[in-house]
């Protein structure tokens, strides 16, 4: 509805009430100018120009702008628009606390026997760092946690370095050149080669600290390149390997048993950043720890391409951690662990067997050494090469033939379990392949994953 009314000369007063009985109702009170009635900061076009300051007549172009010129209401809409879309951006961002100093230094002082509300007020401390690594170069009062930060990674301190490098060690040879890479104090392990733990951490360090660099450093020495088998002379002069006499066998972790099967597979997307994906579980997991109002009470498996991320984007829920990744020894991140324990039970076994994105990936590397239309003998062989990275040995690929045909003779007798493991995934299935043959590949292709040579870096 519009109404039209007639203003008298001076101050006018529109009184409006709305009655709203119910359902779906909307109002709003527009005045709508007249055609001829100027802007209202037009006004000041009236006085001389040198008695307005420039501040009105900035106003006043704006506001004949904004009402008479085409160009300028375009590009103010496209402004508009603009903020609008950085505005909606900014507000999906999520936010989180950071640190301020304060502008005064909190009063610190001992606590009896580490007890917080214990503290003892004659004996006050100050800002600083253990004396037997240093000081951080300036007055302990006026120190700040970006002094803290440049002390971390400056000249004095050679600590941060020789802790990195000592991990990296770790991760490439299962344990550090000081073993107990946790506890790198005067309690820990003595270095075994000291003098090389000192080396990489000055390349490291005088490098910029690059980790890509010393980790190709590391991989690409003799000494990584050794073979894992022992020789009676060093099993007895270095039966612990301390000395570095071979390589160290050590089983992949977790998160790399699991992207190496997608990755040899060709179902591994190595797509870069993005939110936490929840690849394959048993159903109601989440329920039996979850409690009843809670926002992760219910477990949704992620689709598509989100089920075969890399494990480093697996959505980890700490009060039920991803029962494959537990079984296989990763840590619950209920607390920090610098080290990982390894273990080889019989539950690992059944988890490479049984587990859905192991099964799957065996079934798409199967189809994968079946597309290639190889002889029998040489699609068993790819297969061996693509989980291992080496040929079989001839009694190996005998083994394997042989249990080829058991495999083909079983599911040719039941096609039903043959759909049965096919079915397991979400991949989609080949249309040219026989389901007998695909499964008997399938379980091959199972068991030479799940194998020392694949689950075991040598």
């Amino acid at each position: 509805d519009s109404v039209s009314m007639t203003l008298q000369p001076g101050r006018n007063t529109l009184v409006c009430k709305v009655i709203n009985t119910g359902g779906p109702a909307a109002i709003y009170h527009r005045q709508v100018p007249q055609e001829t009635e100027l802007p209202h900061g037009t006004v000041s076009f009236l006085l001389p120009e040198d008695a307005l300051p420039e501040r009105v007549l900035t106003q006043a172009r704006l506001d004949w702008r904004s009402r008479y010129s085409p160009d300028y209401q375009r590009i103010s809409g496209e402004i508009k628009a603009v903020e609008q879309a950085k505005e909606s951006a900014e507000r999906g961002i999520p936010q989180t606390m950071v640190m301020q100093e304060r502008s005064e230094v909190r009063p610190t002082y001992v606590l009896a026997r580490g007890m917080y509300d214990q503290p003892i007020m004659d004996r006050p401390v100050e800002r600083g760092v253990p004396q037997v690594l240093g000081t951080l170069g300036k007055s302990d009062q006026s120190a700040s946690r970006i002094d803290l930060a440049e002390w971390l990674i400056g000249d004095e301190n050679t600590l941060t370095a020789r802790v990195t490098v000592n991990r990296f060690w770790e991760l490439l040879f299962g344990t550090g050149l000081v073993e107990t890479s946790d506890d790198f104090g005067l309690q820990g392990s003595w270095p075994s080669h000291p003098e090389l733990l000192d080396w990489l951490a000055v390349e490291f360090k005088n490098n910029g600290w690059d980790v890509q660099a010393i980790l190709k450093l590391i991989v690409t020495s003799a000494t990584y390149r050794q073979q894992s088998g022992v020789t009676p002379e060093y099993a007895q002069k270095d039966p612990r390997n301390t000395l570095l006499s071979r390589f160290p066998r050590q089983r992949l972790t977790a998160e790399q048993l699991r992207d190496q099967a997608l990755h040899i597979s060709d179902l591994l997307v190595e797509k870069l950043g993005g939110p936490s994906v929840k690849p394959y579980q048993p159903d109601g997991l989440w329920r039996e720890v979850a409690m009843p109002n809670s926002n992760t009470r219910t477990f949704e498996a992620s689709m598509g391409e989100d089920l075969w991320r890399r494990s480093l984007y697996t959505y980890w829920k700490r009060a039920a951690p991803p029962p494959s990744m537990m079984t296989l020894d990763a840590p619950t991140r209920e607390y920090c662990a610098t080290r990982r324990l390894t273990t080889n039970t019989p539950l690992q076994a059944l988890v490479l067997w049984n587990d859905v994105q192991f099964v799957e990936a065996a079934r798409m590397t199967a189809t994968k050494v079946l597309n290639r239309r190889e002889s029998e003998q040489e699609s068993v062989v790819m297969l061996y090469e693509l989980c291992t990275g080496e040929e079989p040995s001839p009694t190996a690929l005998n083994v394997m033939l042989e249990a080829l045909k058991t495999y083909r003779t079983r599911y040719i007798a039941s096609h039903e379990d043959a759909r049965g493991l096919l079915a397991m995934g979400e991949s989609p299935l080949p249309t040219d392949i026989p389901v007998s043959e695909l499964a008997a590949w399938t379980m091959l292709a199972n068991a030479v994953l799940s194998s020392e040579a694949a689950i075991v870096k040598d």
